[in-house]
């Protein structure tokens, strides 16, 4: 179904901009063209597959979380499926390695428990093992992979070398919406502790966390550390980037369904913070609101609330030009990553429809949700 005016379109809406995520995607491309990396979409922060037409001429495959992930990349993006997971179960195992190109453990001890079985699978399976180089920048400990008592990845002093023989990469991730510059020093601190074992891998991977479509990232650099890492090691080079496909790409648009007083001036809208923008009352993050700013900056200012029983159910509070009015469209920018992957029917709410808003400026919507979306995940 297109739409092409956007007073018609439904409310709540995720709407994804095609140009936007085209001009994201030309940066991974010019990346892989002067470096020869290799690039995956990481589903767990981006797995719109409905754009998947869109992005798939520009990047290799797609790097999974688990089964679920694995199939869907497989089934919907149809190149390269790396395939990596804290644990992995014993039922997910064999269907995972089956249409798996990488596999890549958490723990020596779940390297040696499935690699075997894995290969006889899929001869074709190249394993690997994640590392901890317990070193990170991450902005909060929440985001810090290699923070203490970090679950994620195998630190040098839990690392086995009885496994080499049978491993192909080693997997490190420990960024988080950063810069270069922060990969340059864990990078060091890798060499520092697994430089041993690099020369003989096959291929290494530089995770996620890579902010490389922000304003202001230093792209030439990346290509300078990815292009002397190469050259040092004669290895293949992965980059896992999720948030920095989306970024930037689209947003959320909710409705104005009353405005309330207790103390402030509370405008309820057809969206939820807790189903819907999660990372807005879980992490340490404000969604920016179109053509609004911080509270008491403009004339009016209000708390925009969700439509959930959750007294929590907040997205902070905000000021505008003019006073809002029910029926208003608010815009909530750069919500296309981190959002409707975490997104869930809490109180019965409606999960947003999702949109895509082609070149030509015409919005396609390519999925509506309804009851049945709630009824059938609960039994």
């Amino acid at each position: 179904m297109k739409k092409n005016t956007m007073n018609h379109l439904p409310s709540p809406l995720w709407l994804l901009e095609e140009e936007r995520l085209i001009a994201n995607l030309e940066k991974i491309a010019y990346i892989k063209k002067e470096t020869g990396a290799k690039v995956l979409l990481a589903l767990k922060g981006y797995a719109l597959w409905k754009s998947f037409d869109i992005i798939r001429p520009y990047l290799n495959g797609c790097c999974a979380s688990g089964l679920h992930e694995a199939k869907l990349a497989h089934e919907t993006f149809r190149k390269e499926v790396h395939t990596y997971s804290p644990a992995f179960k014993e039922e997910d195992i064999d269907e995972i390695a089956q249409i798996s190109h990488h596999l890549v453990f958490n723990s020596p001890a779940q390297f040696k428990r499935f690699a075997v079985r894995a290969k006889e699978i899929n001869p074709s399976l190249s394993l690997g093992l994640r590392v901890n180089p317990e070193y990170s920048e991450s902005p909060k400990e929440i985001y810090n992979p290699c923070g203490l008592y970090s679950r994620l990845g195998t630190t040098l002093a839990n690392f086995d070398e009885s496994i080499l023989d049978e491993c192909d990469g080693l997997h490190l991730h420990a960024l988080c919406e950063q810069g270069s510059e922060a990969l340059e020093k864990v990078l060091e601190h890798f060499e520092e502790k697994f430089g041993t074992y690099i020369p003989k891998m096959k291929w290494i991977n530089f995770g996620g966390g890579h902010h490389i479509t922000r304003q202001g990232y230093d792209i030439e650099k990346l290509i300078r550390l990815i292009n002397t890492f190469k050259s040092k090691y004669n290895v293949e080079i992965y980059l896992e980037p999720g948030e920095a496909i989306g970024w930037e790409t689209g947003s959320l648009i909710a409705t104005v369904l009353d405005i309330v007083h207790n103390g402030v001036d509370i405008a309820i809208l057809d969206t939820s913070a807790e189903a819907h923008m999660p990372d807005t009352i879980i992490m340490p993050y404000r969604a920016e609101v179109r053509n609004a700013a911080e509270a008491g900056d403009k004339a009016y200012t209000y708390r925009l609330g969700g439509n959930t029983c959750l007294a929590g159910d907040i997205m902070g509070d905000y000021s505008f030009d003019q006073p809002l009015q029910i029926g208003d469209k608010i815009i909530f920018e750069d919500q296309m990553h981190y959002t409707m992957v975490k997104a869930t029917t809490f109180n019965g709410i409606k999960l947003p429809d999702i949109a895509i808003q082609r070149k030509d400026g015409s919005v396609e919507i390519v999925r509506e949700f309804g009851y049945e979306d709630f009824k059938n995940r609960l039994s």
